[in-house]
């Protein structure tokens, strides 16, 4: 006898759920009390009424296993729609990664080491800086690792692009529209909730492993909500008083969100570049598992393999890119904070 046959016995759906209960095979209380050995029927040994339990007293009740059963044929039964519907938009971000990769490597070392050195000297006025990346990139060029790094730094350069592109007009948004703020916090809080390798599942089946907008999405869903709720965060933090001055000289909202908005929060915009940036490189290694190339392939060798020493280095050479991209944004924040304060 099912823990729960009373549930169904006392509002008469014994008929519906097929006279005798389940047809599943005997379980091992039942087993027992056949044999006349008794089970712990203790108030601690009382199952949660779930799907499955329910199950056991009722075969007509649906098990858990039958709720994502039907969740997948769901999904797959509008997956051509929505591929139809997802492969024109999202092509472009296939030819700007294809293009980003062929240019990252096309270019030679001794043209492209030196070219981000002037970079990152143009954004943060560092000498010492310029000489730390300008070696760091040395070091992985010297290990045969720099193909892999440029692979990566071309990812990460085009989808962080594209996360402050569509994050920053987001964050606008809902700086403006506090109904838009409700609804768009609880769709950040699940892109940032949910583990990264969640993303990945849907877009298996959407897309094929051969398009490089496959990783790309699920980087960008990643990666774009710290500059969302940054931006969001910065423009609503803007002295009032000073919007009041703004609207004593007859600004409109256009000029105010131009000239004094979007200006004095520009640091906390930075700072969600910078954290974008961060989680595109986090991203970029798990989306190594769907064909993403990089260092991430290495890691994922080292560890399919077994090879200690590839995946301790390549481990390195991406704290090496960490460190470069967050000390370069940081001093770009720094001198948009010194700017500021003058």
């Amino acid at each position: 006898m099912a823990t729960y046959d009373w549930i169904f016995d006392g509002l008469g759906l014994r008929d519906w759920c097929g006279g005798t209960g389940t047809t599943a095979p005997m379980s091992m209380a039942e087993l027992m009390a056949q044999t006349g050995a008794e089970p712990d029927r203790s108030i601690w040994a009382t199952p949660f009424p779930s799907m499955d339990a329910l199950n056991d007293a009722c075969a007509a009740f649906p098990q858990s296993r039958e709720l994502t059963l039907g969740l997948e044929r769901a999904f797959l039964d509008i997956k051509d729609a929505l591929s139809t519907v997802l492969d024109p938009l999202t092509q472009p971000l296939s030819w700007a990664l294809r293009n980003a990769l062929h240019l990252f490597q096309v270019v030679p070392w001794f043209v492209m080491i030196p070219l981000l050195g002037l970079i990152v000297l143009a954004v943060s006025r560092s000498l010492k800086l310029v000489a730390f990346v300008v070696g760091a990139l040395a070091l992985l060029a010297f290990i045969d690792y720099y193909d892999y790094a440029m692979q990566t730094l071309a990812i990460i350069a085009v989808c962080a692009i594209i996360c402050v592109l569509l994050g920053v007009p987001i964050g606008i948004l809902m700086s403006r529209n506090d109904r838009f703020q409700n609804a768009m916090i609880p769709v950040l809080d699940m892109l940032q909730t949910l583990p990264p390798f969640v993303y990945l599942i849907p877009l298996i089946f959407l897309f094929s492993v051969t398009e490089p907008k496959l990783y790309g999405i699920a980087i960008i869903l990643y990666a774009i909500v710290p500059v969302v709720r940054l931006t969001n965060l910065g423009i609503r933090l803007v002295d009032k008083e000073v919007i009041e001055a703004a609207d004593a000289f007859g600004m409109t909202d256009r000029q105010k969100l131009f000239g004094v908005q979007i200006p004095l929060a520009l640091p906390n915009i930075m700072a969600g570049v910078n954290q974008t940036i961060m989680m595109s490189l986090a991203m970029v290694v798990i989306a190594s598992l769907v064909s993403a190339p990089g260092l991430g392939v290495l890691v994922l060798r080292g560890i399919r393999n077994l090879e200690l020493g590839v995946g301790l280095i390549s481990g390195l050479g991406i704290v090496l890119l960490a460190v470069i991209l967050d000390r370069t944004t940081k001093a770009a924040l720094a001198r948009v904070n010194a700017s500021q304060k003058q």
